[in-house]
């Protein structure tokens, strides 16, 4: 149906059909690019304490201060390690598992454990 050269509206037709498409546009990104939650896909629960993945946790300590100083001793021996604090008042060093028992060994000599 054409638009009649004397409506007052006519400026608004390619304006609405654009945010009309832009809409849809991202509709359809929010669908194919989405992360899946709510919908029964992906993680729906946070990671729990067992979850470090390939990592083995060697050490737990207060404060997240200790846990860098042993992290520095770690890579002084020349074992790669990470620290995470999952809460308040409470740092894990992880190492991966071919250096564990040396991580552990160092971690129980280290005076702020």
């Amino acid at each position: 149906m054409p638009i009649g050269a004397g409506s007052s509206l006519h400026f608004l037709v390619g304006p609405t059909i654009a945010f009309l498409a832009l809409g849809l546009l991202a509709l359809f990104m929010r669908w194919a690019f989405g992360t899946g939650q709510g919908t029964g896909q992906g993680r729906s629960t946070p990671a729990t304490e067992a979850d470090d993945g390939l990592l083995t946790r060697v050490a737990t300590l207060s404060r997240r201060e200790s846990a860098l100083a042993l992290r520095a001793v770690l890579s002084d021996a020349g074992i790669r390690s990470t620290v995470r604090c999952p809460g308040p008042h409470r740092a894990d060093v992880l190492v991966f598992p071919e250096d564990a028992q040396r991580a552990r060994s160092l971690a129980a000599t280290f005076p702020g454990g």
